[in-house]
Order: C-alpha cells, then sequence, then structure tokens
C-alpha cells in the first residue's frame, strides 16, 4: 500500500512539476502531493504517511529537483508531517486546518534551511509571503483531502488497516 501511495503522490508531485506555476518568489508551490500524504494520515496512520512521504521526496528529488531540491522538500516535508501529526492527535483541528499548519511549517522548514545554506537571515524577508501561499495552498489541498476522503468508502484502506490490527 506504502508502494501504492508512493506512486499516487509521485504522480501529483510530475503534474506540479509539469504546471507553468510561478509568482517570481521561490519556494512557493501548489504542494499537490500533499493530498497523498493527509490522506495517507488520515486513513492509515503517521507510520505509513512517514515512509509514503520519505519516499516521495527522495525519487522526486532524483527525478525533478536534484540534491538541493531533495534537502528543501526533505526539511519541509519532516517539520509539516510532524506538526500535522501532532495537531490531527489533539482532535482540535479539522483536516484543512490541520493541513494549513502543515503548509505553513513546510515553508517554514525551508526557510530555516535556505538560512543556513547561505548563511544570511535575510531570506525570512520571504517567509510573510510564504505564509500567505502556505495557507491557501494548504486550505485547498486540505479541502480536496476531506473532499476525496468523503467519498472514498469506508474499507478503501482495509487491506492495510487488516494487517495493521494483526500486528
Amino acid at each position: 500500500m506504502a508502494t501504492l501511495l508512493t506512486s499516487l503522490a509521485m504522480i501529483f508531485s510530475y503534474i506540479e512539476f509539469l504546471i507553468p506555476f510561478n509568482l517570481g518568489i521561490p519556494g512557493i508551490k501548489l504542494g499537490l502531493a500533499n493530498i497523498v500524504i493527509i490522506m495517507t494520515l488520515y486513513c492509515i496512520g503517521t507510520k505509513y504517511s512517514f515512509a509514503v512521504n520519505v519516499m516521495r521526496v527522495l525519487l522526486s528529488g532524483l527525478l525533478f529537483s536534484g540534491m538541493f531540491g531533495c534537502m528543501y522538500a526533505m526539511t519541509g516535508a519532516l517539520l509539516s508531517l510532524s506538526v500535522m501529526s501532532l495537531l490531527k492527535k489533539t482532535g482540535l483541528f479539522s483536516v484543512i486546518g490541520v493541513s494549513v499548519a502543515g503548509g505553513i511549517t513546510h515553508n517554514l522548514a525551508q526557510v530555516i534551511t535556505a538560512s543556513f545554506v547561505v548563511s544570511n537571515l535575510n531570506v525570512f524577508g520571504y517567509f510573510p509571503l510564504l505564509i500567505f501561499s502556505g495557507l491557501v495552498c494548504g486550505f485547498v489541498n486540505g479541502l480536496i483531502s476531506h473532499s476525496v476522503m468523503q467519498h472514498l468508502p469506508s474499507d478503501a484502506f482495509l487491506i492495510t488497516t487488516a494487517k495493521k490490527r494483526r500486528q
């Protein structure tokens, strides 16, 4: 199941790679693969979403963005998934709220990484714009994730959850 979800997330990453979405600000992306990560987090659990996220970032980095792109994506993916997992566990946030927090946190991690790479804190000047983009893209991806999960049959992830219960 993790391989299938990783493949789907990579397809979304590739589609995003093909979409000419450039606002002139480095780091702003749609984050379409996060739809798969959020659904995995909610439907299967944190461990699976972690595995899918790491595999997707590594493979997408090798195929599309190279070492630096992979480094930025990995820091963003790990921090945002950690925050999303914690917020989900509280039960205080909707899928959309968790996704928004993930989008903003992903951008924060990338700005922190960039400040270390270039040894300059001036990159934090981009952060207000990245907060806005994380909020908008996180909202849209959360809305899509929530809508898809509402329409999935209750046994869509039965194979994985049955294995999980036996372990």
